[in-house]
C-alpha cells in the first residue's frame, strides 16, 4: 500500500474518532461548568511574520506553525468598538457583536445602523468598530477546536475561500481546510500578515458526522460569549487597515 494511502487512512480515522462526540459534551457541562472557560486561541505575527504561534497542550510554551490544517467547525463575526482608541491590553471593548447584526454593549443595538460600524468613521477610511471574523478549527485528534481571530485585512480572502466551496457543494465543516500567511503590505507601506486559504480533501461520511456533532457544541458555545471574549493580545494597530503593527511592549 503506498505512503499516500496510508495517509489518508490515517487522516481519516483520526476524524471519524470524534463520533464519540460524548467525551466533548461531558468535559464542557461537568469539567468546565463555573470555569471562565475558552479554546486556545492562536496568534498573528506582527509585521508580516509567515509563522502561526499556537498554545502548547504539553507546556506553557507556544508552538510555531507554518500552517493550521483542519476543519472549520464553526465560524461567526466578531465585531468590537473601543470609544477610546485601543492600544493593547485586557480591556473588554465597550461593545461587540456576535452574529454580525446586534452589538451588546455600548451603543449597542442594531450594527447595520450603527455610525461606528460605517467606513469613514475612523481614521482615513476605516471603521471606528474592528470587524473580525472568529473560526474555530478543529485538528486532527484533538477534541477541542482552536480559536483563530481573523484580522480585517484577511477577510476578503476568507470570503472567496467559503465561495468556492459553496460554490461546489461543500461547507467548511465538510473539508479539511489548510491555512496559511503571508506577508502584505497597506496603502501605507506598513507589513502585516494576510491569511491564505486553500481546500486539502473532503470529510468522509464517517467524518461528516462526527465533525457535525463538534460543530453543534461549539455554537452553543459562541452563544455564550461576551464582549470580554473579544479582547485581543494583540497590539497596536494600523488605522487605516486595523492590521497589527507591532507587539506590545
Amino acid at each position: 500500500m503506498s505512503d499516500k494511502k496510508n495517509t489518508e487512512i490515517a487522516v481519516n480515522e483520526g476524524f471519524a474518532a470524534l463520533a464519540n462526540r460524548d467525551v466533548l459534551n461531558e468535559a464542557m457541562a461537568d469539567d468546565c461548568q463555573g470555569l471562565e472557560f475558552s479554546f486556545d486561541r492562536v496568534k498573528l505575527p506582527a509585521g508580516g511574520g509567515t509563522a502561526f504561534e499556537i498554545p502548547s497542550a504539553e507546556s506553557d510554551e507556544s508552538e510555531m506553525a507554518k500552517d493550521i490544517t483542519g476543519v472549520i467547525v464553526y465560524n461567526h463575526p466578531a465585531y468590537a468598538y473601543y470609544h477610546d482608541k485601543y492600544t493593547g491590553g485586557n480591556n473588554p471593548p465597550d461593545c461587540g457583536s456576535f452574529d454580525g447584526v446586534t452589538g451588546i454593549g455600548t451603543p449597542g443595538g442594531n450594527c447595520a445602523g450603527c455610525p461606528y460600524n460605517k467606513f469613514g468613521s475612523g481614521e482615513g477610511q476605516s471603521k471606528l468598530c474592528k470587524n473580525k471574523r472568529m473560526l474555530y478549527i478543529l485538528r486532527e485528534g484533538e477534541l477541542f477546536p482552536i480559536t483563530l481571530s481573523l484580522p480585517t485585512g484577511s477577510l476578503k480572502s476568507f470570503t472567496n475561500y467559503v465561495k468556492s466551496q459553496l460554490s461546489r457543494g461543500r461547507k467548511l465543516n465538510q473539508v479539511v481546510t489548510k491555512i496559511t500567511l503571508k506577508k502584505a503590505t497597506n496603502a501605507s507601506g506598513i507589513a502585516f500578515s494576510q491569511a491564505v486559504f486553500s481546500f486539502e480533501r473532503m470529510l468522509t461520511a464517517e467524518e461528516r458526522n462526527a465533525v457535525a456533532g463538534v460543530s453543534e457544541t461549539v455554537k452553543a458555545y459562541a452563544a455564550n460569549l461576551t464582549p470580554a471574549s473579544l479582547i485581543d493580545d494583540e497590539p497596536l494597530v494600523d488605522p487605516e487597515t486595523r492590521e497589527i503593527i507591532e507587539p506590545l511592549k
